[in-house]
């Protein structure tokens, strides 16, 4: 009986703990929980003069950035690249959509930033 009793209050003091971490996770990251994985706008003054409504602006150190590259190159898709650092339309650009972290990609109506192949995807299949 009282290995019963053990367990049950071991058992209620683990469940208290993990619902206090889990509680202590959402509270930390409630932003970033109930954030979307995107802005919608209308960005078509950025395609202006290109044959892609797909654009990525990025850095050549940035890891995510190319892995975002890499994502449109295996499944074929054709898109413009500027770097941010050594391409002044890029510069300009990102600071219009007032890009504070890279890659930000733009696709059709949609602007994602980082890598997020969820967000992409979607965009993608919005603009299809």
């Amino acid at each position: 009986m009282k290995i019963t009793h053990f367990f049950k209050q071991s058992l209620v003091f683990i469940l208290t703990i993990l619902f206090g971490f889990a509680l202590g996770y959402a509270a930390i990251n409630f932003k970033n929980l109930s954030q979307k994985s995107y802005v919608e706008g209308n960005y078509s003054e950025f395609y202006a003069g290109t044959k892609s409504q797909i654009i990525l602006y990025g850095t050549a150190a940035c890891p995510y950035c190319k892995e975002a590259r890499n994502y449109f190159q295996n499944k074929n898709i054709f898109f413009i690249d500027y770097d941010v650092n050594t391409h002044e339309k890029g510069q300009k650009d990102f600071e219009k959509l007032d890009g504070d972290i890279v890659p930000l990609i733009l696709i059709g109506k949609r602007k994602i930033s980082g890598f997020n192949p969820n967000a992409i995807d979607d965009a993608l299949n919005v603009l299809k």
